[in-house]
């Protein structure tokens, strides 16, 4: 890939939300733009009028909004028909489009024929050769449909992450591209675009590779010049299974909602199926210095929703006060106790979901958790404990004398304490929550 500005897009069809596979693909595209100082186009692909809906278009957007990836302007499919129309004309007169009104029960006999000769299945190319009289009379009980001629010759080019792609168009089917009922299917509409928006670098998912010989030879054909391309490998689950049927649970917008942050996604994303090791970044700028897309390989890469988490835990344990002042205040945690709130949870917090489940703690003080043998000790430690509110110095204070009243220490003195006044194992330091507890418990 060259340095200068480069003109990339991200074309989602608005027919379901943003996951994490797309957003792979947007990532890219949207780094390699502002890394060259160029254009990165949000296209919509919206042909499908059937199953495209306005609310997955606005969502796309909302999520990329989310995560910072800009574009420079928006492109709607459904608002060229009339440009592939044209297209389609072009290619007509020229002799690469034809028309075809084989079934899809006769494509499927066909197929079935070949593989059982051991033999590709590709189109015979059978409408191509019809008299015109023939078409003239089928066309009259059956709507045809529209097929690209490919040129049978090897298509090549040097991929940005797949090095040399070398395909032999004898081994590919004339691709379809206007359905019969006229509807531009995705390879034309998309070649059309790229070259009339002067899109020079796509990057998308290994399984387009077919998809980019034909469109190469359609580019080419429109007498366009081809972008260069790079494939990424496609996401599997974390034991290396299909990610395709569970990714309907893995949109950004679900994401969301367990408290991922954007910036950790960003950072996994950046990082996932390359040869550099996955970091938390600080910010968009520094992911952009640090990407680059010769650096992915072609194997499958896993992904784990799991490994969000870490890197979530560590953007939000480094957030400034300010940061999350308004969150905090919404909870209800007084003015005089937030910086100290915050300090306190977000040492013990995965998402900004869980500051809610300590402030309820400290408000409405926790469950007890006493043993048995315990119960006698933590009765009299409790009614030693000095009024409220408690102070900074109240837990050193409080346990001294309990030790002094009781005899215990170490962890007998101070295990039982914890887990009557939190009702947790584990947790903050005791003199930083003694100070946040507005109700004991273990007092009743």
């Amino acid at each position: 890939m060259t340095t200068r500005a480069t003109v990339t897009r991200f074309a989602p069809s608005p027919t379901g939300f943003i996951h994490v596979g797309n957003l792979r693909t947007a990532l890219m595209n949207w780094v390699i733009a502002r890394k060259t100082g160029g254009t990165f186009i949000l296209r919509l692909d919206d042909t499908d009028q059937e199953r495209s809906k306005q609310e997955y278009a606005d969502g796309i957007m909302e999520d990329l909004e989310w995560l910072g990836l800009t574009w420079d302007r928006v492109e709607k499919q459904s608002l060229r028909l009339e440009r592939y129309r044209a297209a389609a004309e072009d290619l007509k007169a020229a002799g690469r489009f034809y028309e075809c009104f084989e079934s899809p029960t006769d494509l499927d006999l066909k197929r079935k024929k070949l593989l059982n000769m051991g033999k590709p299945p590709v189109y015979d190319r059978a409408s191509l050769h019809l008299p015109a009289a023939e078409k003239d009379k089928l066309r009259e009980t059956v709507p045809g449909y529209w097929r690209f001629r490919l040129d049978l010759e090897r298509i090549e080019w040097v991929d940005g992450i797949l090095g040399s792609v070398s395909i032999d168009a004898a081994s590919v089917s004339d691709p379809v591209l206007i359905r019969a009922d006229g509807q531009v299917l995705y390879t034309f509409a998309s070649s059309v675009d790229d070259i009339d928006m002067g899109v020079s670098f796509i990057v998308r998912g290994a399984d387009h590779v077919t998809n980019t010989a034909t469109q190469i030879q359609i580019m080419k054909a429109m007498g366009g010049t081809p972008p260069d391309f790079a494939h990424h490998s496609l996401l599997t689950g974390p034991q290396g299974e299909a990610l395709s049927k569970r990714l309907g649970t893995l949109s950004l917008r679900d994401l969301r909602a367990r408290g991922v942050q954007p910036m950790a996604l960003l950072s996994l994303m950046a990082r996932l199926g390359s040869s550099q090791p996955v970091e938390l970044m600080g910010s968009h700028e520094e992911l952009i210095a640090g990407f680059e897309i010769g650096n992915f390989g072609s194997a499958p890469t896993k992904f784990d929703a799991e490994d969000l988490f870490p890197l979530t835990r560590a953007y939000v344990q480094g957030l400034p006060f300010d940061a999350v002042a308004a969150r905090i205040a919404e909870l209800g945690v007084p003015s005089g106790l937030q910086e100290g709130f915050w300090r306190v949870a977000k040492e013990n917090i995965t998402v900004l979901d869980d500051l809610e489940a300590w402030w309820t703690l400290f408000r409405d003080g926790a469950e007890p958790l006493i043993e048995d043998e315990d119960r006698e000790f933590v009765a009299q430690a409790v009614a030693m404990l000095p009024p409220m509110p408690f102070g900074p110095e109240t837990w050193k204070e409080w346990t001294g004398a309990v030790k002094e009243a009781t005899g215990r220490k170490g962890k007998g003195l101070f295990m039982p304490l914890r887990k009557a006044l939190t009702g947790q194992v584990h947790g903050p330091e005791m003199s930083d929550v003694m100070p946040l507890l507005q109700v004991v418990r273990a007092k009743d």
